[in-house]
């Protein structure tokens, strides 16, 4: 009996010792999730290389030699002519952007002034053809046959596809690269036009422009430095939203100048011109940018090139034929241009 008793005890003790252990056991915890660590996207970048020129009138005066103007060239070469030795430049970029002086139409008549000028339809055939993708119409010559002769040209450019601008009422959007640019054009010598300056540009943006291109024609005719006038109208279009300005009128080169980050092109003179057989002065350039949005911001990276032309391919005269410069003529507009634009304190400039 006692071997029994102390058998049952040693149980109860056995027993007694698992119920404890059970109890003490603790459940097994669950593991924590791992912790992901935050992706950060950076914002994506959307480019846009814009090209401008300088003024482009495809006519000939009616008081003018026609057989020297460039009505002659256009009906012995055709319109492939004009732009062959810059066709290759224009091709490069996404935008190509002209200072269109005068009128395409067939209509209208001649208004009272010492030039006025007004072109075959099949004129526009030059821009179509050369990757010219926009012209600005905000100039002295835009409706020299009348309003209608205004209204030709438009027509004729919207049936090539191509893009035009003109004061507030004509302001153009396109989407390019991704990228929404707003086209505004201002004749500043226009006293009802400069009053629309910044109201155009107001426009662009509230039309979804993300980035703003002002072309504006001012200025005295053979002046090689911006009058005060111009720098004042410049300011004002950056202060309002303007990322670049492109000048023509004074029919000669200018200097450029940066202010808050923007480029100003005070004038990039002549370019396919058909308002002069004999200039006296066939330096021109083209100016390039290339525009880098990294989000909705956009980067000051001076992205920008000049590259030297000469509004003919021939020597003493004008055959409305543009040519990238060399040689000693590529060299003096280098040397011209530097020195307009240390003049005015502008940046330094790269040349192509």
């Amino acid at each position: 009996m006692k071997g029994e008793k102390i058998l049952a005890f040693i149980a109860v003790c056995l027993i007694a010792i698992g119920v404890i252990g059970a109890k003490t056991t603790k459940a097994p915890q669950d593991k924590a999730e791992p912790t992901e660590t935050p992706v950060v996207t950076e914002a994506p970048l959307r480019t846009l290389t814009i090209t401008a020129t300088g003024d482009c009138t495809f006519a000939t005066d009616v008081n003018a030699s026609r057989e020297l103007g460039f009505v002659s060239y256009a009906e012995r070469y055709g319109t492939d002519w004009f732009f062959e030795n810059v066709r290759d430049i224009f091709s490069e970029d996404d935008l190509t952007i002209v200072n269109f002086e005068g009128t395409l139409s067939d209509r209208g008549t001649r208004e009272m002034k010492q030039f006025a000028f007004r072109g075959d339809p099949e004129y526009v055939n030059a821009l179509s053809d050369s990757s010219v993708e926009a012209a600005n119409l905000a100039n002295n010559h835009s409706m020299d046959y009348g309003e209608v002769s205004l209204i030709d040209t438009k027509k004729y450019l919207d049936e090539n596809g191509i893009l035009h601008c003109r004061g507030e009422e004509d302001v153009a959007i396109a989407e390019i690269n991704g990228i929404k640019v707003g086209l505004v054009g201002i004749n500043y010598l226009n006293d009802v036009m400069r009053t629309e300056l910044e109201d155009a540009i107001k426009k662009a943006k509230d039309m979804g422009a993300e980035l703003v291109i002002l072309s504006i024609h001012w200025g005295v005719e053979k002046a090689t430095a911006p009058n005060e006038d111009q720098k004042q109208a410049a300011y004002t279009a950056i202060d309002c939203g303007a990322d670049l300005v492109i000048g023509t009128h004074p029919h000669v080169l200018q200097g450029f100048e940066k202010y808050k980050g923007r480029y100003i092109c005070y004038s990039l003179g002549n370019f396919s011109f058909g308002g002069n057989n004999a200039p006296s002065d066939m330096d021109t350039a083209i100016f390039r940018q290339t525009f880098t949005l990294k989000g909705d911001e956009l980067l000051d990276d001076d992205n920008v090139e000049i590259i030297p032309c000469r509004i003919s391919s021939a020597d003493g005269y004008n055959n409305y034929q543009p040519t990238p410069a060399t040689g000693a003529k590529r060299d003096r507009i280098i040397d011209r241009l530097t020195t307009y634009t240390e003049n005015l304190g502008g940046p330094e400039l790269n040349f192509r």
